[in-house]
């Protein structure tokens, strides 16, 4: 027996064929520019939101850099007061010496295990003119090393998004700002000749 074509003539059921195949053609054309239309969209935004991402990583890069120096004012003043009888340390690895009988160095945060640190975008350094009558410190460093004033900056280490921010401090304890480098006029006491003071 042949098998009956229930009526469907072969024409009909190849024009079917090529419908069906049509169909996905298109639902396929149609996911392909879906996706392209997505893509644009997201780089759209992405292209939005990166130079605020930027400044705000410079911002935080600021804060950090001022926190760190207001850290570092305060750990001189404790070894000028407790440890330095009256003098400054000259660089940051004397204050990430601790004292005689203690593990706590005269400042954290990872500041005082090199004389240079490079610190969430910046470069922070302290210097302090040794003076020769200065007596030994009560952490190891010798007579004629401590000094009598300190300065201390925060550079950027990268130009960013924006107008640059350096800081710098020094023995008088305030934290200037200026749209360039400030650590080399920077006096180890007294205000600096550019810059303004922080509020």
């Amino acid at each position: 027996h042949e098998l009956c074509n229930c009526g469907v003539r072969p024409a009909k059921r190849a024009e079917g064929v090529r419908f069906v195949k049509n169909r996905h053609a298109q639902a396929n054309g149609f996911a392909l520019i879906d996706l392209i239309f997505v893509c644009g969209i997201i780089g759209l935004l992405a292209s939005m939101a990166l130079p605020r991402l930027a400044l705000a990583k410079a911002a935080a890069g600021s804060a950090s850099a001022i926190g760190s120096l207001r850290a570092i004012n305060s750990a001189e003043l404790t070894f000028a007061l407790t440890c330095g009888n009256g003098f400054y340390a000259p660089n940051l690895t004397t204050l990430g010496t601790p004292p005689p009988g203690s593990n706590e160095p005269f400042i954290g945060g990872g500041l005082g295990e090199a004389d240079v640190i490079n610190k969430s975008g910046y470069t922070i350094q302290v210097e302090g003119t040794a003076l020769g009558s200065a007596p030994a410190a009560c952490n190891g460093l010798a007579a004629g090393m401590a000094a009598k004033g300190f300065r201390a900056g925060a550079d950027p280490t990268a130009a960013g998004t924006g107008i640059p921010r350096f800081f710098a401090s020094n023995a008088n304890g305030a934290i200037f700002e200026d749209v360039a480098s400030l650590y080399a006029g920077m006096p180890e006491v007294g205000q600096p000749p550019s810059g303004h003071p922080l509020r």
